[in-house]
């Protein structure tokens, strides 16, 4: 089993690799989202003032939209954004696989709304955004399912195995001796926390590392937690330093707790170099200097240093209110006067600054996210929502699939597996016994890829139903249960509104039999009715049908 020093070799070895970043999450941190990031393990509980770089606000309020604009166009609590398949069209019809899947998937809504699962999401799509790189952890928790936790630029490091996929955690950070107690157990903690809980010494902070990582060395023949496919410890920093050796807590994971989205990457770097916040640095910190530029500006106009004769100092007080008389000696004839002769183009300076705001602003898709609550058009149809949710796409498809990959995918992994080992799954059916499941995302931004498919087969019946009115035969081109199965999954439809084929065709037989049986009952009807007037006819009297039984023999 590894050691504490062998883990804090690794550790070195993983910020030595991470060093290169730090200065840029650094400016990031500064004028984007100043309260973000934490780069050394003492940065807790700051309340000092942190953003003395932003004099405009712009990209933190564009930061802002950003991440809220992900929430709710990838992960919306508000409605559905994922769904369940077995990858098989027509085992999905299964009535008894359908709801099954609908059942879990309920189950997994449940848990992610009565968790803290979309308040984690959300500050991980704003670090994401800003530094490129977003980390949060999913752990098992007794009464909600789950319980995750969003780390912050600057307090971890990351490793990755040999497809670039993040595979390895750790992260600083202290805790104080009450808190290291009552978590991992006195039994468990170091010789010098003891003595401090013993003293009392409760508040006092004490540095830890917690990291999670491949067991590689692991027995697979073994139950243990630790000899899981993924390890995990947690253990004291001086207990290393002291050649103790004891951890607070070694423990495993079925499948790996750590999801490390990134917006984009470049080769084989573990850190993301690419992303909005990365593109606006530059506008931003213009901005920030044109900010301060205008104010000094209007600061110099309103209130200019001024000269004046040698004569009247210690004479004129400097602070001259307005409407204030002066007498001024006509030695020189030379009053007061600004140092300055300046003109400052202020609407100049406004025009520029509005440009780099709009700039910043396009950097964060801030256009795209508030391309509806800004427009002014009080009528807009379904289909232009449609095609401006497929402009929202064709931005963001890129990192929309790298977040299904990264994030989305791990996540739902990750609750089903804890659900399954927590037991209040249902059973699967027959159908589904040995199948992997696949996840297809129902979200805004996820079905804007399907609405190009929609609108295929909108164009294609109307096509078929102009066909159909010269050449009938047209229609039997169209496999309309097809259409409306096809149609259904791009809008994202729960399936249980839609009826399985056999139901349809079962239906369609019924309609078809009562459709038969109401014709042979007006048959019998007329043929009655028919019957019925024939008897009360005299086939004596000259008319047509005492003329046709005659003709007969009949009459």
């Amino acid at each position: 089993m590894p050691t504490i020093k062998s883990y804090n070799k690794r550790l070195e070895m993983l910020k030595s690799e991470r060093s290169s970043f730090i200065p840029l999450y650094r400016e990031l941190s500064d004028n984007h989202l100043a309260h973000r990031g934490r780069f050394l393990s003492s940065d807790r509980n700051k309340g000092h003032k942190r953003n003395t770089k932003q004099f405009n606000n712009t990209s933190r309020l564009s930061a802002r939209t950003l991440a809220s604009g992900m929430m709710a166009g990838i992960t919306s609590p508000a409605r559905p954004w994922f769904r369940l398949s077995s990858g098989d069209k027509d085992l999905d019809d299964f009535a008894s696989v359908k709801e099954w899947l609908h059942d879990v998937q309920n189950i997994m809504y449940h848990v992610y709304s009565s968790s803290n699962a979309y308040n984690a999401l959300h500050m991980t799509y704003a670090e994401l955004g800003v530094f490129g790189t977003g980390v949060m952890g999913v752990y098992g928790d007794f009464e909600k399912g789950i319980w995750c936790k969003p780390y912050t630029v600057g307090s971890y490091c990351l490793g990755a195995d040999g497809q670039n996929k993040t595979d390895t955690f750790y992260r600083e950070y202290e805790q104080t001796v009450g808190q290291i107690v009552k978590e991992f157990g006195i039994e468990n903690c170091s010789q010098s926390v003891k003595q401090q809980w013993e003293r009392g010494n409760t508040e006092t902070w004490i540095k830890l590392v917690h990291l999670v990582e491949p067991n590689d060395d692991r027995d697979h023949q073994s139950p243990l937690a630790k000899d899981m496919p993924f390890r995990s410890a947690y253990y004291e920093v001086a207990a290393g330093r002291t050649g103790e050796d004891k951890f607070l807590r070694q423990s495993g994971f079925m499948t790996n707790p750590i999801l490390a989205p990134r917006w984009d990457i470049t080769g084989e770097d573990i850190y993301a170099t690419d992303c909005p916040g990365i593109t606006a640095i530059g506008d931003t910190k213009a901005l920030q200097l044109g900010e301060r530029r205008m104010y000094q500006a209007l600061d110099k106009s309103v209130d200019p240093p001024l000269q004046g004769p040698s004569s009247m100092k210690n004479k004129v007080s400097r602070s001259v209110k307005p409407g204030d008389m002066l007498w001024l000696p006509n030695t020189d004839g030379a009053g007061f006067r600004s140092v300055y002769d300046m003109r400052p183009d202020y609407n100049g300076m406004i025009m520029v600054n509005d440009r780099v705001e709009g700039r910043v602003q396009r950097a964060f898709y801030e256009d795209l996210f508030l391309m509806l609550a800004n427009s002014d058009r009080r009528q807009i149809t379904a289909r232009e929502v449609a095609e401006k949710h497929e402009e929202k796409l064709l931005m963001l498809g890129p990192v929309l699939e790298r977040l299904h990959n990264e994030l989305l995918d791990p996540l739902i992994d990750r609750t089903f597996d804890i659900l399954v080992e927590a037991g209040p799954m249902p059973p699967p059916p027959e159908e589904l016994q040995g199948r992997e499941l696949n996840i297809e995302y129902v979200s805004v931004l996820a079905q804007a890829q399907r609405l190009v498919n929609t609108g295929a087969i909108e164009r294609l019946t109307q096509f078929t139903g102009s066909l159909t009115a010269v050449w009938p035969e047209a229609r039997h081109k169209v496999d309309a249960s097809q259409a409306v199965d096809d149609y259904a999954s791009a809008l994202g439809v729960n399936p249980k509104s839609v009826r399985t084929d056999e139901e349809a065709a079962q239906m369609s037989q019924a309609e078809q039999q009562a459709a038969q049986q109401a014709a042979q009952m007006q048959q019998a009807t007329e043929m009655v009715d028919v019957a019925a007037t024939a008897s009360n006819i005299d086939t004596n009297e000259d008319n047509a049908v005492g003329a046709m039984m005659r003709n007969a023999g009949l009459a």
